[in-house]
């Protein structure tokens, strides 16, 4: 059941908000369940599942978290195709059962397969044979299998030592396993979360190698579709990533999101809980999802 809570209640609430993880059902390494009881071990007031492109563990989720008394925002993060290079945008607080949302999801989720062939077939190329059939011992759903569960057998098989190192080696724009992929265009993606009553968020902005005019760009066309919030504060960005995105979230009058962006206890840069504070002059995402969020 979807309830609304007041201001000052959510402020409290939120005061630990992650909004971005993801479980074994895309490229995260614990089931929802596990997640959940992790968030609220580490103080999360209020946690987001967000997998990859779809929405199968969103219920799990949802049910676990509530069973802990942690109250939970529906969550995905969509692959988009923007200026030549993967974005990727965050959904928060939709009705998980809209059809159009899981249409369009289910439509980028399309390709992985025969790209992950692709992949493999590259890679066997450079004499690392067999990396489709090893990837598939990592993945929890095989219509999500990505460059993370090739990454993982990589280093399980000692090809690479570490993640980063699979990537910088074999699996970035121009090296023996990159395959590109033709994902969502950001009005889909966007139009999908909002028709679903949910907000659109650009996920950990600072990853992208754009130029400033490209990230300009991103910016403009992401709020002329009625994408309304951005990621100031992630995993993945430094204090002067978050300086610089306060000012743009002001710039553009986008809300703030915070989330984690957590995988696994061993591979990711930040624990679930363990982000800085959004800074006080930002307005935060869930300020606007109020009656969006699913309460204990």
């Amino acid at each position: 059941m979807l309830s609304t809570i007041g201001a000052v209640s959510t402020q409290h609430i939120c005061s630990n908000a992650d909004l971005h993880s993801h479980s074994c059902v895309s490229d995260g390494t614990m089931e929802p369940e596990a997640l959940a009881a992790r968030a609220k071990a580490n103080g999360v007031e209020l946690w987001a599942l967000t997998d990859h492109d779809e929405l199968a563990g969103q219920a799990r989720a949802r049910d676990a978290a509530l069973s802990l008394g942690l109250p939970y925002l529906t969550g995905t993060e969509v692959s988009v195709t923007f200026a030549g290079r993967v974005v990727h945008i965050v959904g928060l607080g939709f009705d998980m059962h809209n059809e159009a949302l899981r249409e369009g999801l289910h439509s980028t989720r399309g390709g992985r397969g025969a790209r992950a062939q692709q992949m493999s077939a590259s890679l066997a190329q450079v004499g690392i044979k067999d990396a489709y059939e090893g990837a598939l011992k990592y993945v929890g759903n095989p219509e999500l299998i990505s460059r993370t569960h090739f990454a993982r057998h990589l280093v399980d098989s000692g090809v690479c030592s570490d993640i980063p190192e699979v990537f910088r080696r074999f699996l970035t724009e121009g090296k023996p396993g990159f395959v590109p992929h033709r994902w969502a265009g950001l009005g889909e993606a966007v139009r999908w979360i909002t028709q679903a009553g949910g907000i659109a968020v650009i996920a950990h902005p600072a990853r992208y190698p754009f130029t400033p005019t490209e990230e300009y760009a991103l910016f403009t066309e992401f709020k002329a579709h009625g994408g309304l919030a951005v990621e100031v504060v992630t995993g993945n960005h430094s204090a002067a990533d978050v300086v610089k995105y306060a000012d743009m979230a002001l710039e553009f009058s986008l809300l703030a999101s915070r989330g984690s962006d957590f995988h696994s206890p061993t591979e990711s840069h930040t624990d679930l809980g363990a982000l800085p504070d959004l800074p006080g002059r930002l307005t935060p995402v869930w300020q606007a999802l109020q009656d969006r969020v699913h309460q204990p």
